[in-house]
């Protein structure tokens, strides 16, 4: 089974060679790894270079885009510019972050989930961070969603979704429309990876705004934002993010933003989120 990765790249000098090192090593390599450079100001590409020299399935791809570092848009524009130089003579697609370190049978075992079930659409294990010399639960969201940081994809779902949509929400809605064509999503507790920036390091102010619009264009209506708000500022440990969310969902509301996904979908959408919501109720 071929594995292609993507990682967009923005500023990762400190860590890069880490996730490529824990890339090389892997007991099962890629057939393809693509960083996309985007628009850094460091020393990320050379870094990259010394590694494509020696192991001749990476490449280094440039893009420039804008500084501001906005969540969800960004990345995947970066995400999409390499995955466009790639053929498509691969089984399974993934997208990573540029500060990871996986344990070395990571992909052996992702690869291995795939095999197991065809109807297996995506697999992930779970990231880790470093609070006080220990390496904790990245405690950002359910177990049985795959973050953002580290997603595999089958090529059937990949292309069935639609690939990974441009904005923030991208990697709530790719596991949704998955579930909205029956595909299963399988996280493995085994696989522990090591994320070395914790999610939302880098977001400014205007970023708080896109998580409520996301919740809006996701097709969640205000209730199921309401109580996805609070859920996640609390996880967050801001509770004041809450009245964030509700002003972007409002904005987004007000502004008529389109949805990421149809009618149809966002009606499915809803009714799985309630579900999922009374069964942690009762």
């Amino acid at each position: 089974m071929n594995y292609y990765i993507v990682i967009p790249a923005h500023n990762e000098e400190e860590f890069i060679s880490l996730t490529l090192e824990s890339l090389v090593s892997q007991t099962l390599l890629p057939k393809k790894v693509v960083i996309v450079n985007d628009n850094s100001t460091d020393r990320t590409a050379e870094i990259v270079l010394a590694f494509a020299k020696e192991n001749p399935f990476i490449t280094l791809v440039e893009k420039k885009s804008s500084a501001i570092h906005l969540p969800g848009s960004k990345v995947i524009q970066a995400f999409q510019t390499g995955y466009e130089t790639l053929d498509d003579d691969y089984d399974v697609i993934v997208k990573l972050d540029a500060d990871l370190i996986f344990p070395n049978n990571y992909f052996e075992t992702i690869t291995k989930h795939f095999n197991s079930d065809p109807t297996i659409g995506m697999v992930g294990g779970f990231c880790y961070i470093e609070k006080n010399g220990d390496w904790v639960l990245e405690n950002l969201t359910d177990k049985d969603h795959i973050r953002g940081a580290l997603k595999a994809y089958r090529k059937a779902t990949f292309e069935q979704i639609g690939g990974l949509k441009p904005q923030m929400g991208w990697d709530t809605v790719d596991e949704l429309l998955c579930k909205f064509y029956n595909w299963k999503i399988v996280t493995d507790a085994s696989l522990h990876v090591k994320h070395l920036k914790p999610t939302g390091a880098n977001y400014n102010k205007t970023a708080r705004y896109k998580q409520g619009e996301a919740f809006y264009t996701l097709g969640y209506g205000f209730w199921i934002t309401s109580i996805a708000s609070a859920k996640l500022s609390f996880m967050k440990k801001k509770p004041l993010l809450f009245f964030d969310y509700i002003k972007g969902f409002l904005k987004a509301k007000s502004e008529k933003k389109p949805l990421m996904v149809t009618a149809e979908q966002a009606k499915f959408i809803r009714q799985y989120r309630l579900k999922k919501m009374k069964e942690k109720l009762f």
